[in-house]
């Protein structure tokens, strides 16, 4: 059964979805296009007390990793991607066509654009690193003004020491 819980964050409310097998969403409620709430889903904070507590941690610029178990839903190509951006070190940014390079498609940089813009679970999965060859920003589901902040808070925390390690998909799930 999918559940959910509203936090409020310095970037505006963030919903957070997911079920047995981990985080599944985040989604950014305080632009144009929130996230519905399926009926179906169930209210509770509980499952998300770990990445409630990251979350708040790397907002206070004290964490550069998130180790809660997460479970995104896509494509193997999605996945790839997702998991190559999940490896973009905090207060780096890389290119879509680094990013396609390095999944082995080099021409495929739309298509991991694509990917990136359909990441289910921002941030933790960090699509804000990702810009544009010549270093420009580009879009961003939260909106380039909520790229920017982040960028910018990874760039004055960037040199704080790591909390928690990077896991693959999959690993630490229930």
């Amino acid at each position: 059964m999918t559940v959910f819980w509203e936090i409020p964050t310095p970037i505006g409310p963030l919903l957070l979805t997911g079920d047995d097998a981990g985080l599944r969403g985040i989604s950014f409620q305080g632009g144009s296009h929130p996230a519905v709430v399926d009926p179906r889903w169930r209210r509770s904070r509980e499952p998300f007390e770990s990445i409630i507590a990251e979350l708040d941690s790397y907002f206070a610029g004290e964490r550069t990793r998130f180790d809660t178990p997460i479970a995104p839903r896509g494509t193997p190509f999605q996945l790839a991607v997702w998991s190559r951006v999940r490896a973009i070190p905090y207060g780096e940014t890389s290119t879509y066509a680094e990013i396609a390079r390095q999944v082995g498609r080099p021409e495929a940089f739309r298509a991991v654009g694509a990917a990136n813009g359909s990441n289910p679970i921002p941030i933790v999965i960090p699509c804000h690193r990702v810009v544009g060859s010549d270093g420009s920003l580009t879009g961003f589901g939260g909106g380039l003004p909520t790229k920017r902040a982040l960028l910018a808070l990874e760039a004055r925390h960037a040199s704080a020491p790591s909390g928690g390690a990077l896991l693959p998909f999959g690993e630490g799930s229930p």
